[in-house]
């Protein structure tokens, strides 16, 4: 279980950190095969007022999962990107284990 969070051309926040290592923990818990989550958050200008960015990439066995949002705030673009990450864990998931019935 590895989290490595990236602030990319961002100022670095500990409670942001400290926020998306306690959301990815109850993941890890979930799916144990997962080896490592990259984080990176970005800024981006945007007139919209969306430009907060949350790219996640997880390494696991078979092909890497990747998701992304832009939102207003970044506790809101970890939050999207971890529900979409999560999907695709699900859909993995149910791969795995009609693999191993068929098996």
């Amino acid at each position: 279980m590895n989290i490595n969070i990236q602030f990319v051309k961002v100022e670095t926040s500990e409670s942001l950190s400290e926020f998306i290592t306690e959301k990815l923990q109850r993941i890890f818990k979930k799916y144990e095969w997962i080896i490592r989550i990259d984080v990176f958050i970005k800024t981006e200008n945007d007139p919209t007022e969306m430009g907060n960015i949350c790219d996640m990439e997880v390494s696991l066995p078979g092909p890497k999962l990747f998701a992304t949002s832009n939102e207003k705030n970044y506790e809101m673009a970890v939050k999207e990107t971890i529900s979409d990450i999560e999907r695709q864990l699900k859909k993995r998931k149910a791969k795995f284990t009609d693999q191993n019935i068929s098996s």
